[in-house]
Protein backbone atom coordinates (compact mmCIF):
# COMPACT_ATOMS: atom_id res chain seq x y z
CA UNK A 1 0.00 0.00 0.00
CA UNK A 2 1.48 3.31 -1.09
CA UNK A 3 -0.63 6.41 -0.27
CA UNK A 4 1.91 8.61 -2.07
CA UNK A 5 0.79 7.04 -5.34
CA UNK A 6 -2.71 8.30 -4.73
CA UNK A 7 -1.42 11.82 -4.14
CA UNK A 8 0.71 11.60 -7.25
CA UNK A 9 -2.23 10.61 -9.47
CA UNK A 10 -5.01 12.49 -7.73
CA UNK A 11 -4.91 15.55 -10.00
CA UNK A 12 -5.52 13.25 -12.95
CA UNK A 13 -8.38 11.30 -11.42
CA UNK A 14 -10.12 13.98 -9.37
CA UNK A 15 -12.18 15.15 -12.37
CA UNK A 16 -14.03 11.84 -12.29
CA UNK A 17 -17.57 12.19 -10.90
CA UNK A 18 -17.60 11.44 -7.16
CA UNK A 19 -13.88 10.62 -7.19
CA UNK A 20 -13.44 10.74 -3.41
CA UNK A 21 -16.61 8.77 -2.51
CA UNK A 22 -15.64 6.13 -5.07
CA UNK A 23 -12.16 5.99 -3.62
CA UNK A 24 -13.61 5.41 -0.16
CA UNK A 25 -15.84 2.62 -1.47
CA UNK A 26 -12.89 1.02 -3.24
CA UNK A 27 -10.85 1.01 -0.03
CA UNK A 28 -13.67 -0.77 1.82
CA UNK A 29 -14.03 -3.23 -1.04
CA UNK A 30 -10.34 -4.18 -0.86
CA UNK A 31 -10.52 -4.38 2.93
CA UNK A 32 -13.30 -7.00 3.02
CA UNK A 33 -11.69 -9.00 0.19
CA UNK A 34 -8.42 -9.36 2.08
CA UNK A 35 -6.47 -7.25 -0.42
CA UNK A 36 -5.71 -4.23 1.72
CA UNK A 37 -3.01 -5.70 3.97
CA UNK A 38 -0.87 -8.78 3.61
CA UNK A 39 -1.76 -12.00 5.42
CA UNK A 40 0.67 -13.03 8.18
CA UNK A 41 1.17 -16.81 8.64
CA UNK A 42 2.11 -16.12 12.28
CA UNK A 43 -1.38 -14.80 13.08
CA UNK A 44 -3.46 -17.01 15.33
CA UNK A 45 -5.68 -19.01 12.92
CA UNK A 46 -9.24 -17.83 12.56
CA UNK A 47 -10.49 -21.28 13.65
CA UNK A 48 -9.21 -20.51 17.16
CA UNK A 49 -11.20 -17.29 17.23
CA UNK A 50 -14.31 -19.08 15.99
CA UNK A 51 -13.93 -21.84 18.54
CA UNK A 52 -13.95 -19.26 21.33
CA UNK A 53 -16.90 -17.56 19.59
CA UNK A 54 -18.89 -20.81 19.50
CA UNK A 55 -18.28 -21.54 23.19
CA UNK A 56 -19.37 -18.02 24.12
CA UNK A 57 -22.43 -18.41 21.95
CA UNK A 58 -23.38 -21.69 23.55
CA UNK A 59 -22.92 -20.25 27.04
CA UNK A 60 -25.04 -17.27 26.08
CA UNK A 61 -27.78 -19.50 24.71
CA UNK A 62 -28.24 -21.12 28.13
CA UNK A 63 -29.02 -17.72 29.63
CA UNK A 64 -30.76 -15.99 26.75
CA UNK A 65 -33.48 -17.66 24.68
CA UNK A 66 -32.81 -15.23 21.83
CA UNK A 67 -29.44 -16.76 20.97
CA UNK A 68 -29.52 -19.21 18.06
CA UNK A 69 -28.45 -22.72 19.06
CA UNK A 70 -27.81 -24.01 15.56
CA UNK A 71 -25.25 -22.58 13.16
CA UNK A 72 -26.91 -20.39 10.54
CA UNK A 73 -27.46 -21.84 7.10
CA UNK A 74 -25.68 -19.40 4.82
CA UNK A 75 -27.14 -18.14 1.58
CA UNK A 76 -26.00 -19.86 -1.60
CA UNK A 77 -22.28 -19.68 -2.28
CA UNK A 78 -22.74 -17.45 -5.33
CA UNK A 79 -23.74 -14.69 -2.92
CA UNK A 80 -20.26 -14.66 -1.40
CA UNK A 81 -17.12 -12.96 -2.63
CA UNK A 82 -13.55 -14.24 -2.92
CA UNK A 83 -11.47 -13.98 0.28
CA UNK A 84 -8.07 -15.40 1.37
CA UNK A 85 -7.95 -19.07 2.37
CA UNK A 86 -7.04 -18.05 5.91
CA UNK A 87 -10.45 -16.42 6.37
CA UNK A 88 -13.71 -18.19 7.27
CA UNK A 89 -17.38 -17.66 6.43
CA UNK A 90 -20.11 -17.49 9.06
CA UNK A 91 -23.69 -16.31 9.17
CA UNK A 92 -24.19 -12.94 10.85
CA UNK A 93 -26.17 -14.45 13.74
CA UNK A 94 -23.31 -16.94 14.37
CA UNK A 95 -20.97 -14.17 15.50
CA UNK A 96 -23.28 -11.56 17.05
CA UNK A 97 -26.31 -11.57 19.31
CA UNK A 98 -29.28 -9.73 17.77
CA UNK A 99 -30.90 -7.19 20.10
CA UNK A 100 -33.96 -5.77 18.35
CA UNK A 101 -37.29 -4.32 19.43
CA UNK A 102 -40.74 -5.15 18.10
CA UNK A 103 -44.19 -3.88 18.78
CA UNK A 104 -45.50 -0.36 19.18
CA UNK A 105 -42.98 2.39 19.86
CA UNK A 106 -43.50 4.13 23.22
CA UNK A 107 -44.68 7.73 23.25
CA UNK A 108 -41.82 10.18 22.62
CA UNK A 109 -41.17 13.01 25.06
CA UNK A 110 -39.23 16.29 25.06
CA UNK A 111 -36.63 14.93 27.49
CA UNK A 112 -35.60 11.69 29.17
CA UNK A 113 -33.68 8.76 27.71
CA UNK A 114 -32.41 9.35 24.18
CA UNK A 115 -34.06 7.30 21.44
CA UNK A 116 -31.83 6.22 18.55
CA UNK A 117 -33.81 5.84 15.30
CA UNK A 118 -32.76 4.79 11.81
CA UNK A 119 -32.28 8.47 10.97
CA UNK A 120 -29.56 8.76 13.64
CA UNK A 121 -27.44 5.87 12.38
CA UNK A 122 -25.19 6.97 9.51
CA UNK A 123 -22.42 5.22 7.59
CA UNK A 124 -19.80 4.72 10.28
CA UNK A 125 -21.10 7.09 12.96
CA UNK A 126 -24.12 7.97 15.08
CA UNK A 127 -25.61 11.42 14.63
CA UNK A 128 -27.59 12.56 17.67
CA UNK A 129 -29.69 14.99 15.63
CA UNK A 130 -32.66 15.00 15.46
CA UNK A 131 -33.18 14.61 19.22
CA UNK A 132 -35.90 12.20 20.31
CA UNK A 133 -36.47 10.87 23.84
CA UNK A 134 -38.44 8.35 25.86
CA UNK A 135 -39.71 8.80 29.39
CA UNK A 136 -37.76 6.78 31.99
CA UNK A 137 -40.71 4.45 32.81
CA UNK A 138 -41.18 3.67 29.12
CA UNK A 139 -37.45 3.01 28.78
CA UNK A 140 -37.56 0.42 31.56
CA UNK A 141 -40.43 -1.39 29.82
CA UNK A 142 -38.98 -1.03 26.34
CA UNK A 143 -35.45 -2.29 26.97
CA UNK A 144 -36.35 -5.73 28.34
CA UNK A 145 -34.71 -7.40 25.32
CA UNK A 146 -31.23 -6.14 26.21
CA UNK A 147 -29.20 -2.98 26.57
CA UNK A 148 -26.67 -1.90 23.89
CA UNK A 149 -23.13 -1.49 25.21
CA UNK A 150 -20.07 0.43 24.08
CA UNK A 151 -18.45 -1.61 21.31
CA UNK A 152 -21.74 -3.03 19.99
CA UNK A 153 -22.80 -2.27 16.42
CA UNK A 154 -26.06 -0.60 15.38
CA UNK A 155 -27.55 -1.55 12.00
CA UNK A 156 -30.58 -0.05 10.20
CA UNK A 157 -33.02 -2.47 8.59
CA UNK A 158 -35.22 0.11 6.83
CA UNK A 159 -35.63 3.82 6.01
CA UNK A 160 -32.70 3.91 5.31
CA UNK A 161 -31.49 0.32 5.13
CA UNK A 162 -27.86 -0.76 5.51
CA UNK A 163 -26.24 1.93 7.65
CA UNK A 164 -23.98 0.74 10.47
CA UNK A 165 -21.94 2.31 13.28
CA UNK A 166 -20.07 1.25 16.43
CA UNK A 167 -21.67 2.33 19.72
CA UNK A 168 -19.42 4.81 21.50
CA UNK A 169 -22.10 6.58 23.57
CA UNK A 170 -21.48 6.44 27.31
CA UNK A 171 -25.03 7.54 28.21
CA UNK A 172 -27.84 5.00 28.11
CA UNK A 173 -30.21 5.08 25.16
CA UNK A 174 -33.10 3.16 23.62
CA UNK A 175 -33.49 1.84 20.08
CA UNK A 176 -36.41 2.28 17.70
CA UNK A 177 -37.84 -0.69 15.77
CA UNK A 178 -35.84 -0.26 12.55
CA UNK A 179 -32.48 -0.35 14.34
CA UNK A 180 -30.88 -3.65 15.41
CA UNK A 181 -28.01 -3.92 17.89
CA UNK A 182 -25.31 -6.52 17.13
CA UNK A 183 -23.49 -7.70 20.28
CA UNK A 184 -20.34 -9.72 19.33
CA UNK A 185 -20.02 -13.01 21.17
CA UNK A 186 -16.24 -12.80 21.38
CA UNK A 187 -13.29 -10.53 20.57
CA UNK A 188 -14.49 -9.59 17.10
CA UNK A 189 -13.23 -6.14 16.11
CA UNK A 190 -16.45 -4.12 15.94
CA UNK A 191 -14.90 -1.56 13.56
CA UNK A 192 -14.02 -4.38 11.17
CA UNK A 193 -17.61 -5.65 11.36
CA UNK A 194 -18.85 -2.18 10.39
CA UNK A 195 -16.45 -2.19 7.41
CA UNK A 196 -17.96 -5.51 6.33
CA UNK A 197 -21.51 -4.22 6.65
CA UNK A 198 -20.85 -0.99 4.73
CA UNK A 199 -18.71 -2.47 1.94
CA UNK A 200 -20.19 -3.01 -1.52
CA UNK A 201 -20.13 -6.85 -1.48
CA UNK A 202 -22.33 -7.05 1.64
CA UNK A 203 -24.53 -4.13 0.52
CA UNK A 204 -25.10 -5.88 -2.81
CA UNK A 205 -26.28 -9.08 -1.09
CA UNK A 206 -28.37 -7.04 1.36
CA UNK A 207 -30.13 -5.25 -1.51
CA UNK A 208 -30.83 -8.54 -3.32
CA UNK A 209 -32.25 -10.10 -0.16
CA UNK A 210 -34.37 -7.15 0.95
CA UNK A 211 -38.01 -6.64 -0.02
CA UNK A 212 -40.12 -3.59 -0.78
CA UNK A 213 -40.50 -1.19 -3.70
CA UNK A 214 -40.48 2.44 -2.50
CA UNK A 215 -38.60 1.72 0.75
CA UNK A 216 -36.64 -1.52 0.92
CA UNK A 217 -36.27 -3.36 4.21
CA UNK A 218 -34.99 -6.67 5.55
CA UNK A 219 -36.39 -8.93 8.22
CA UNK A 220 -34.18 -10.17 11.07
CA UNK A 221 -34.68 -13.79 10.00
CA UNK A 222 -33.10 -13.13 6.60
CA UNK A 223 -30.47 -10.81 8.01
CA UNK A 224 -29.20 -13.57 10.30
CA UNK A 225 -28.32 -15.73 7.28
CA UNK A 226 -26.28 -13.12 5.43
CA UNK A 227 -22.61 -14.14 5.13
CA UNK A 228 -19.71 -12.43 6.90
CA UNK A 229 -16.07 -13.18 6.01
CA UNK A 230 -13.90 -13.34 9.15
CA UNK A 231 -10.09 -13.03 9.10
CA UNK A 232 -7.81 -13.70 12.08
CA UNK A 233 -8.23 -11.11 14.83
CA UNK A 234 -4.75 -9.68 14.32
CA UNK A 235 -5.48 -9.15 10.63
CA UNK A 236 -8.81 -7.49 11.50
CA UNK A 237 -6.88 -4.99 13.61
CA UNK A 238 -4.38 -4.32 10.83
CA UNK A 239 -7.19 -3.83 8.29
CA UNK A 240 -8.98 -1.35 10.55
CA UNK A 241 -5.73 0.59 11.11
CA UNK A 242 -5.02 0.72 7.36
CA UNK A 243 -8.57 1.81 6.54
CA UNK A 244 -8.31 4.59 9.15
CA UNK A 245 -5.03 5.72 7.55
CA UNK A 246 -6.47 5.75 4.05
CA UNK A 247 -9.72 7.43 5.08
CA UNK A 248 -7.65 10.18 6.72
CA UNK A 249 -5.83 10.51 3.39
CA UNK A 250 -9.22 10.75 1.63
CA UNK A 251 -10.15 13.54 4.05
CA UNK A 252 -6.99 15.41 3.03
CA UNK A 253 -7.69 14.85 -0.65
CA UNK A 254 -11.29 16.00 -0.17
CA UNK A 255 -10.13 19.17 1.56
CA UNK A 256 -7.59 19.85 -1.20
CA UNK A 257 -10.17 19.23 -3.91
CA UNK A 258 -12.71 21.47 -2.17
CA UNK A 259 -10.19 24.28 -1.83
CA UNK A 260 -9.18 23.94 -5.48
CA UNK A 261 -12.80 23.98 -6.65
CA UNK A 262 -13.61 26.95 -4.44
CA UNK A 263 -10.59 28.86 -5.79
CA UNK A 264 -11.66 28.06 -9.34
CA UNK A 265 -15.25 29.07 -8.57
CA UNK A 266 -14.02 32.39 -7.20
CA UNK A 267 -11.92 32.97 -10.31
CA UNK A 268 -14.84 32.15 -12.62
CA UNK A 269 -17.18 34.37 -10.60
CA UNK A 270 -14.67 37.25 -10.63
CA UNK A 271 -14.07 36.87 -14.37
CA UNK A 272 -17.79 36.86 -15.14
CA UNK A 273 -18.47 39.70 -12.73
CA UNK A 274 -15.84 41.84 -14.43
CA UNK A 275 -18.00 41.71 -17.55
CA UNK A 276 -21.00 43.00 -15.60
CA UNK A 277 -19.70 45.89 -13.47
CA UNK A 278 -22.03 48.34 -11.71
CA UNK A 279 -23.49 50.96 -14.03
CA UNK A 280 -21.85 53.82 -12.08
CA UNK A 281 -18.31 52.36 -12.45
CA UNK A 282 -17.15 54.27 -15.52
CA UNK A 283 -13.63 52.81 -15.57
CA UNK A 284 -14.89 49.21 -15.46
CA UNK A 285 -17.49 49.96 -18.15
CA UNK A 286 -14.99 51.54 -20.53
CA UNK A 287 -15.02 49.70 -23.89
CA UNK A 288 -11.30 48.93 -23.82
CA UNK A 289 -11.60 47.49 -20.29
CA UNK A 290 -14.56 45.36 -21.27
CA UNK A 291 -12.76 44.06 -24.37
CA UNK A 292 -9.73 43.10 -22.28
CA UNK A 293 -11.89 41.29 -19.71
CA UNK A 294 -13.78 39.45 -22.44
CA UNK A 295 -10.53 38.51 -24.18
CA UNK A 296 -9.16 37.02 -20.94
CA UNK A 297 -12.34 35.04 -20.27
CA UNK A 298 -12.72 33.52 -23.73
CA UNK A 299 -9.00 32.78 -24.08
CA UNK A 300 -9.08 30.75 -20.85
CA UNK A 301 -12.54 29.19 -21.08
CA UNK A 302 -11.37 25.54 -21.18
CA UNK A 303 -9.27 26.04 -18.04
CA UNK A 304 -11.88 28.07 -16.17
CA UNK A 305 -15.01 26.11 -16.98
CA UNK A 306 -14.35 22.74 -15.39
CA UNK A 307 -17.83 21.95 -14.04
CA UNK A 308 -21.34 22.10 -15.54
CA UNK A 309 -22.19 24.90 -13.10
CA UNK A 310 -19.48 27.05 -14.72
CA UNK A 311 -21.01 26.51 -18.17
CA UNK A 312 -24.42 27.48 -16.84
CA UNK A 313 -22.96 30.69 -15.37
CA UNK A 314 -21.24 31.40 -18.68
CA UNK A 315 -24.49 31.02 -20.62
CA UNK A 316 -26.22 33.44 -18.27
CA UNK A 317 -23.35 35.92 -18.62
CA UNK A 318 -23.57 35.75 -22.42
CA UNK A 319 -27.28 36.57 -22.29
CA UNK A 320 -26.64 39.32 -19.78
CA UNK A 321 -24.01 40.94 -22.01
CA UNK A 322 -26.33 40.60 -25.01
CA UNK A 323 -29.23 42.51 -23.47
CA UNK A 324 -26.90 45.24 -22.16
CA UNK A 325 -25.38 45.99 -25.55
CA UNK A 326 -21.93 44.65 -24.67
CA UNK A 327 -21.75 41.63 -26.93
CA UNK A 328 -21.38 43.22 -30.37
CA UNK A 329 -20.23 46.64 -31.55
CA UNK A 330 -22.83 49.30 -32.32
CA UNK A 331 -23.16 50.55 -35.90
CA UNK A 332 -23.87 54.33 -36.15
CA UNK A 333 -25.63 53.66 -39.45
CA UNK A 334 -28.39 51.65 -37.74
CA UNK A 335 -31.74 53.40 -37.37
CA UNK A 336 -32.19 54.53 -33.73
CA UNK A 337 -34.89 52.67 -31.84
CA UNK A 338 -36.64 55.95 -30.98
CA UNK A 339 -37.29 56.60 -34.69
CA UNK A 340 -38.44 53.03 -35.32
CA UNK A 341 -40.81 53.25 -32.35
CA UNK A 342 -42.31 56.51 -33.60
CA UNK A 343 -42.87 55.03 -37.05
CA UNK A 344 -44.54 51.96 -35.55
CA UNK A 345 -46.76 54.08 -33.28
CA UNK A 346 -47.85 56.33 -36.13
CA UNK A 347 -48.54 53.38 -38.44
CA UNK A 348 -50.59 51.55 -35.79
CA UNK A 349 -52.56 54.72 -34.97
CA UNK A 350 -53.39 55.14 -38.66
CA UNK A 351 -54.41 51.46 -39.02
CA UNK A 352 -56.61 51.70 -35.94
CA UNK A 353 -58.55 54.70 -37.24
CA UNK A 354 -58.83 53.30 -40.76
CA UNK A 355 -60.21 50.04 -39.42
CA UNK A 356 -62.90 51.76 -37.35
CA UNK A 357 -63.64 54.31 -40.07
CA UNK A 358 -64.38 51.47 -42.48
CA UNK A 359 -66.96 50.29 -39.97
CA UNK A 360 -68.37 53.78 -39.46
CA UNK A 361 -67.01 54.17 -35.92
CA UNK A 362 -65.08 57.11 -34.46
CA UNK A 363 -62.27 55.31 -32.63
CA UNK A 364 -60.09 58.26 -31.62
CA UNK A 365 -61.26 58.15 -28.01
CA UNK A 366 -61.08 54.36 -27.77
CA UNK A 367 -57.63 54.03 -29.30
CA UNK A 368 -55.12 52.26 -26.99
CA UNK A 369 -52.67 54.70 -25.41
CA UNK A 370 -49.67 52.90 -26.91
CA UNK A 371 -50.92 53.91 -30.38
CA UNK A 372 -51.34 57.56 -29.34
CA UNK A 373 -48.06 58.25 -27.58
CA UNK A 374 -44.91 56.49 -26.46
CA UNK A 375 -44.93 55.49 -22.78
CA UNK A 376 -41.63 55.86 -20.97
CA UNK A 377 -41.04 52.93 -18.58
CA UNK A 378 -39.75 53.37 -15.04
CA UNK A 379 -36.02 52.68 -15.34
CA UNK A 380 -34.70 54.36 -12.19
CA UNK A 381 -32.81 51.29 -11.00
CA UNK A 382 -31.87 49.80 -14.37
CA UNK A 383 -28.63 49.87 -16.33
CA UNK A 384 -27.37 52.33 -18.95
CA UNK A 385 -27.94 51.47 -22.61
CA UNK A 386 -25.91 52.19 -25.77
CA UNK A 387 -26.65 55.35 -27.72
CA UNK A 388 -29.10 53.91 -30.29
CA UNK A 389 -31.02 51.71 -27.83
CA UNK A 390 -34.17 52.60 -25.89
CA UNK A 391 -36.00 51.43 -22.81
CA UNK A 392 -39.55 50.49 -23.80
CA UNK A 393 -42.52 49.00 -22.00
CA UNK A 394 -43.27 45.40 -22.95
CA UNK A 395 -46.61 46.66 -24.24
CA UNK A 396 -44.82 48.89 -26.78
CA UNK A 397 -43.54 45.93 -28.83
CA UNK A 398 -46.85 44.06 -29.06
CA UNK A 399 -48.32 43.44 -32.50
CA UNK A 400 -51.17 45.61 -33.77
CA UNK A 401 -54.67 44.61 -32.71
CA UNK A 402 -56.46 43.26 -29.68
CA UNK A 403 -55.72 39.88 -28.11
CA UNK A 404 -51.97 40.10 -28.65
CA UNK A 405 -51.26 39.68 -24.92
CA UNK A 406 -53.64 37.13 -23.46
CA UNK A 407 -53.70 34.88 -20.40
CA UNK A 408 -55.44 31.52 -20.62
CA UNK A 409 -59.14 31.28 -19.71
CA UNK A 410 -59.86 30.96 -16.01
CA UNK A 411 -62.62 29.30 -14.05
CA UNK A 412 -64.63 26.57 -15.74
CA UNK A 413 -63.65 27.52 -19.30
CA UNK A 414 -61.17 24.64 -19.57
CA UNK A 415 -61.83 21.58 -17.43
CA UNK A 416 -61.29 17.88 -18.07
CA UNK A 417 -65.04 17.41 -18.34
CA UNK A 418 -65.11 19.29 -21.67
CA UNK A 419 -62.06 17.58 -23.21
CA UNK A 420 -62.54 15.18 -26.12
CA UNK A 421 -60.29 12.67 -27.87
CA UNK A 422 -59.78 14.80 -30.99
CA UNK A 423 -60.55 18.26 -32.26
CA UNK A 424 -58.84 21.55 -31.44
CA UNK A 425 -55.69 21.19 -29.35
CA UNK A 426 -55.29 22.55 -25.83
CA UNK A 427 -51.77 23.97 -25.44
CA UNK A 428 -50.42 23.20 -21.96
CA UNK A 429 -47.51 24.31 -19.77
CA UNK A 430 -45.49 21.37 -21.07
CA UNK A 431 -44.92 23.35 -24.29
CA UNK A 432 -42.95 26.33 -22.87
CA UNK A 433 -41.39 24.22 -20.12
CA UNK A 434 -39.79 21.90 -22.69
CA UNK A 435 -39.67 24.38 -25.61
CA UNK A 436 -41.75 21.90 -27.59
CA UNK A 437 -45.23 22.61 -29.02
CA UNK A 438 -45.79 19.07 -30.32
CA UNK A 439 -47.09 17.78 -26.98
CA UNK A 440 -50.82 17.04 -27.18
CA UNK A 441 -53.02 15.53 -24.50
CA UNK A 442 -56.35 17.36 -24.46
CA UNK A 443 -58.69 18.57 -27.20
CA UNK A 444 -61.91 20.59 -27.37
CA UNK A 445 -64.83 20.54 -29.78
CA UNK A 446 -65.27 23.06 -32.65
CA UNK A 447 -68.13 24.63 -30.69
CA UNK A 448 -65.95 25.20 -27.63
CA UNK A 449 -63.12 26.47 -29.83
CA UNK A 450 -65.41 29.09 -31.36
CA UNK A 451 -66.46 30.14 -27.87
CA UNK A 452 -62.79 30.52 -26.86
CA UNK A 453 -61.54 31.93 -30.16
CA UNK A 454 -59.96 34.89 -28.36
CA UNK A 455 -57.48 32.46 -26.79
CA UNK A 456 -56.58 30.80 -30.10
CA UNK A 457 -52.95 30.05 -30.99
CA UNK A 458 -51.33 31.08 -34.27
CA UNK A 459 -47.96 30.44 -35.89
CA UNK A 460 -45.30 32.74 -34.47
CA UNK A 461 -47.09 33.26 -31.14
CA UNK A 462 -44.98 33.06 -27.99
CA UNK A 463 -46.33 30.84 -25.22
CA UNK A 464 -45.13 31.60 -21.71
CA UNK A 465 -45.61 29.66 -18.49
CA UNK A 466 -47.17 32.06 -15.98
CA UNK A 467 -47.62 29.80 -12.95
CA UNK A 468 -45.54 27.57 -10.68
CA UNK A 469 -41.80 26.98 -10.43
CA UNK A 470 -41.59 27.02 -14.24
CA UNK A 471 -42.85 30.62 -14.38
CA UNK A 472 -41.09 32.44 -17.22
CA UNK A 473 -40.35 29.49 -19.53
CA UNK A 474 -41.02 30.36 -23.18
CA UNK A 475 -41.50 28.71 -26.58
CA UNK A 476 -42.63 29.86 -30.02
CA UNK A 477 -45.43 28.21 -32.00
CA UNK A 478 -44.00 26.77 -35.26
CA UNK A 479 -45.49 27.23 -38.71
CA UNK A 480 -46.79 23.64 -38.82
CA UNK A 481 -48.84 24.09 -35.66
CA UNK A 482 -52.15 22.51 -34.69
CA UNK A 483 -55.08 24.86 -34.27
CA UNK A 484 -56.05 25.22 -30.63
CA UNK A 485 -56.25 27.42 -27.53
CA UNK A 486 -54.04 28.12 -24.52
CA UNK A 487 -54.89 26.69 -21.12
CA UNK A 488 -55.15 28.58 -17.81
CA UNK A 489 -51.45 28.51 -16.92
CA UNK A 490 -50.22 30.06 -20.19
CA UNK A 491 -49.67 33.56 -21.49
CA UNK A 492 -49.87 34.17 -25.26
CA UNK A 493 -47.80 37.05 -26.66
CA UNK A 494 -47.67 38.41 -30.23
CA UNK A 495 -44.88 40.84 -31.04
CA UNK A 496 -44.40 43.55 -33.64
CA UNK A 497 -41.88 42.09 -36.14
CA UNK A 498 -40.87 45.57 -37.29
CA UNK A 499 -39.60 46.31 -33.77
CA UNK A 500 -38.25 43.05 -32.42
CA UNK A 501 -36.70 39.96 -33.96
CA UNK A 502 -38.31 36.69 -32.79
CA UNK A 503 -34.98 35.08 -31.87
CA UNK A 504 -33.87 38.21 -30.02
CA UNK A 505 -37.12 38.38 -28.05
CA UNK A 506 -36.78 34.74 -27.04
CA UNK A 507 -33.18 35.33 -25.99
CA UNK A 508 -34.13 38.53 -24.13
CA UNK A 509 -36.89 36.68 -22.31
CA UNK A 510 -34.46 34.01 -21.09
CA UNK A 511 -31.86 36.52 -19.91
CA UNK A 512 -31.21 36.96 -16.15
CA UNK A 513 -32.51 40.54 -16.35
CA UNK A 514 -35.90 39.63 -17.80
CA UNK A 515 -36.36 36.53 -15.63
CA UNK A 516 -35.79 38.72 -12.57
CA UNK A 517 -38.45 41.11 -13.84
CA UNK A 518 -40.95 38.29 -14.38
CA UNK A 519 -40.49 36.86 -10.88
CA UNK A 520 -40.54 40.29 -9.25
CA UNK A 521 -43.96 40.80 -10.85
CA UNK A 522 -45.32 37.54 -9.46
CA UNK A 523 -47.02 36.66 -6.21
CA UNK A 524 -46.88 33.54 -4.04
CA UNK A 525 -43.87 31.82 -2.50
CA UNK A 526 -44.17 28.07 -3.04
CA UNK A 527 -46.19 28.46 -6.26
CA UNK A 528 -45.50 31.87 -7.88
CA UNK A 529 -48.06 33.31 -10.28
CA UNK A 530 -48.02 36.46 -12.38
CA UNK A 531 -49.80 39.34 -10.65
CA UNK A 532 -51.70 40.50 -13.70
CA UNK A 533 -51.51 41.55 -17.33
CA UNK A 534 -51.14 45.27 -16.52
CA UNK A 535 -48.00 44.67 -14.42
CA UNK A 536 -46.46 42.50 -17.11
CA UNK A 537 -47.14 44.99 -19.90
CA UNK A 538 -45.32 47.68 -17.90
CA UNK A 539 -42.07 45.66 -17.59
CA UNK A 540 -39.25 47.73 -19.16
CA UNK A 541 -37.28 46.11 -21.99
CA UNK A 542 -33.87 47.15 -23.36
CA UNK A 543 -34.45 47.38 -27.11
CA UNK A 544 -31.62 47.72 -29.69
CA UNK A 545 -32.04 48.60 -33.37
CA UNK A 546 -33.44 45.73 -35.40
CA UNK A 547 -30.20 45.31 -37.39
CA UNK A 548 -28.20 45.04 -34.14
CA UNK A 549 -30.69 42.50 -32.82
CA UNK A 550 -29.77 40.26 -35.75
CA UNK A 551 -26.04 40.67 -35.03
CA UNK A 552 -26.59 39.93 -31.34
CA UNK A 553 -28.54 36.75 -32.09
CA UNK A 554 -25.79 35.54 -34.44
CA UNK A 555 -23.12 36.16 -31.79
CA UNK A 556 -25.17 34.49 -29.05
CA UNK A 557 -25.71 31.44 -31.27
CA UNK A 558 -21.96 31.28 -31.90
CA UNK A 559 -21.10 31.50 -28.19
CA UNK A 560 -23.80 29.03 -27.14
CA UNK A 561 -22.36 26.55 -29.65
CA UNK A 562 -19.02 27.07 -27.90
CA UNK A 563 -20.71 26.31 -24.58
CA UNK A 564 -22.12 23.12 -26.10
CA UNK A 565 -18.60 22.11 -27.12
CA UNK A 566 -17.29 22.81 -23.62
CA UNK A 567 -20.05 20.68 -22.09
CA UNK A 568 -19.15 17.83 -24.43
CA UNK A 569 -15.48 18.19 -23.51
CA UNK A 570 -16.37 18.13 -19.81
CA UNK A 571 -18.39 14.94 -20.27
CA UNK A 572 -15.54 13.31 -22.24
CA UNK A 573 -13.00 14.38 -19.60
CA UNK A 574 -15.19 12.99 -16.83
CA UNK A 575 -15.48 9.64 -18.63
CA UNK A 576 -11.72 9.49 -19.24
CA UNK A 577 -11.07 10.37 -15.60
CA UNK A 578 -13.49 7.68 -14.47
CA UNK A 579 -11.66 5.01 -16.44
CA UNK A 580 -8.29 6.30 -15.27
CA UNK A 581 -9.55 6.30 -11.69
CA UNK A 582 -10.27 2.58 -11.79
CA UNK A 583 -6.85 1.77 -13.22
CA UNK A 584 -4.97 4.05 -10.85
CA UNK A 585 -6.81 2.75 -7.78
CA UNK A 586 -5.90 -0.82 -8.60
CA UNK A 587 -2.24 0.07 -9.16
CA UNK A 588 -2.03 2.29 -6.09
CA UNK A 589 -4.00 0.16 -3.63
CA UNK A 590 -3.14 -3.45 -4.41
CA UNK A 591 -0.50 -4.98 -2.10
CA UNK A 592 2.99 -4.92 -3.54
CA UNK A 593 3.23 -8.69 -4.11
CA UNK A 594 -0.10 -8.81 -5.98
CA UNK A 595 0.77 -5.74 -8.07
CA UNK A 596 4.07 -7.34 -9.03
Amino acid sequence: MNPEQLLQHFDRISEAPDAIPRLRRFILDLAVRGKLVEQDPNDEPVVCLLAINDRERQDKSKLDHRADLEQQELLAEEHRWAVPSSWAWRGLADIVLFIDYRGKTPTKTAAGVRLITAKNVKQGYINLSPDEFLAEPDYQKWMTRGVPKIGDVLFTTEAPMGNAAVVRLSDKFALAQRVICFHPYTQLNSDFLVLQLLAQPFQFILDKTATGLTAKGIKAAKLKRLPIAIPPLAEQNRIVAKVDELMALCDQLQAAQTEREQSRDRLVAASLQSLNPPADDEAANAPETQREQARFLFNHLPRLTTRPAHIKQLRQTILNLAVRGKLVAQDPNDEPVSITLEKSRAQNFKRWNEDLLNRGIDGSKKCPSRYKELTEPNTKVLFALPMLWNWVCWESILAFGEGTFKRGPFGSALTKSIFVSSGYKVYEQYCPINDDCSFARYYITPEKFKELEGFAVKAGDFLISCSGVTLGRITQVPNDYEEGVINQALLRVRTDKTLVDDAFFKMLFRSPYFQTQIFSNSMGMAIPNVKGVAELKAIPLPLPPLAEQHRIVAKVDELMALCDQLETQLADTANDSRRLLEAVLHDALLPADVAA
